[in-house]
This record gives C-alpha cells, sequence and structure tokens, in this order.
C-alpha cells in the first residue's frame, strides 16, 4: 500500500491556472492513452482538498444543470476543507479538516490493502509530505507552460531528494515522472 500523488503539471510546474482552471490540460492527449487506467484501479481511497472538489462538482458533476454527472470515483474520498459543502448524493465522501495523520489512518483502513490517491491540491500533498505520509509522486507533465498558477507541490524538498525511479514519452504531449519519496533519517541513537 502505497500513499501517491498522481497529477499532471504543465512543464514550468503548475497543476492548474492562477482561477483553477485545467482547460490548458486536455488539448494535450486522452486519459485513457496515459497510465491513469491502470493507476486508478489500484486505488482504494482518495483525498483532495477542496480547490479540487469545486472543480470536480463544476466540471464533472454539474450539480442543478440540465445534464448533471456523476461522482466518477468508487472509492471512499476525504475532502480536506475549512469551509461547508454540499455533499453529493450517493458517494462516500467525508468532509474533514486539521491534520491529515488521522485521516491517513482513517483512510488506510478503508482502502483494503489498496493505494492511497491524493488528488490534489499541492499544498494538501505537502501536508501529507511534511507528515511523512508521501510515498511517490507521479507526475504526467505537459508540453506547455502557464508562466503562473497553482503550484504542483509547494514545498522545498532537498535532503533527501525525491529518487526518479521510472520515465516515459505519452504520446507528444506528456511525459510521466514517477518518484519515490524516501524518508528523512531520523534523530541519531
Amino acid at each position: 500500500m502505497k500513499t501517491q500523488y498522481y497529477t499532471a503539471s504543465s512543464l514550468d510546474g503548475f497543476i492548474a491556472t492562477p482561477d483553477d482552471s485545467l482547460e490548458w490540460l486536455f488539448p494535450l492527449g486522452d486519459i485513457n492513452a496515459t497510465g491513469y487506467p491502470a493507476f486508478i484501479a489500484e486505488v482504494g481511497a482518495l483525498a483532495m482538498g477542496s480547490s479540487t472538489y469545486e472543480w470536480m462538482l463544476r466540471h464533472v458533476v454539474r450539480p442543478n444543470t440540465a445534464h448533471p454527472g456523476a461522482w466518477p470515483y468508487e472509492q471512499p474520498a476525504w475532502v480536506f476543507s475549512s469551509r461547508s459543502h454540499a455533499p453529493v448524493p450517493g458517494a462516500r465522501i467525508r468532509f474533514v479538516r486539521g491534520d491529515v495523520r488521522p485521516v491517513h489512518a482513517e483512510m488506510r483502513a478503508a482502502a483494503g490493502g489498496k493505494n492511497l490517491w491524493l488528488v490534489g491540491g499541492g499544498d494538501l500533498v505537502g501536508q501529507f509530505h511534511d507528515a511523512g505520509l508521501l510515498d511517490e509522486v507521479i507526475v504526467q507533465v505537459g508540453s506547455v507552460t502557464l508562466g503562473s498558477g497553482k503550484p504542483l507541490l509547494p514545498r522545498r524538498i532537498t535532503q533527501p531528494s525525491l529518487r526518479l525511479v521510472a520515465a516515459r514519452r505519452i504520446g507528444d504531449g506528456f511525459a510521466e515522472l514517477r518518484y519515490e519519496v524516501p524518508r528523512a533519517p531520523g534523530p541519531a541513537a
């Protein structure tokens, strides 16, 4: 069981524009031609921040519209937010706030031995990293630059640095980079 950050990023390190748009991403390729189908099959639980949840509501679920969509995940999801949000009927979503460690323990218990996916955003993933709970970062780097926006992972991670374990080309639009997150050495005994 791994705790993984799987996301897409622009070449200059942004996962979304300053106004949380992902429109830059979709012209770059078909999600089914990436590693996503195999990745999601191994996910037992997921977590996201409120901006990601709100994006999902606006662009995928679209409640109160002529053509609403369904929540795209069967797995239980935890949404970290300091604001109140309406739930999606039929979806297994828990709204939480505060320390990621007890939520991570709940996610592990619910995942049935499968991986945990940190959907986004970067600051939430950074909190899991800071707590020593992040195992892997998988980034589909797109062939565009945004100039500004929401950073991939707004943390300084230098000692120890991430360890590149795989790199592959996905069509003309993406390079998938897979990094292992080594544990920082503990205090000397």
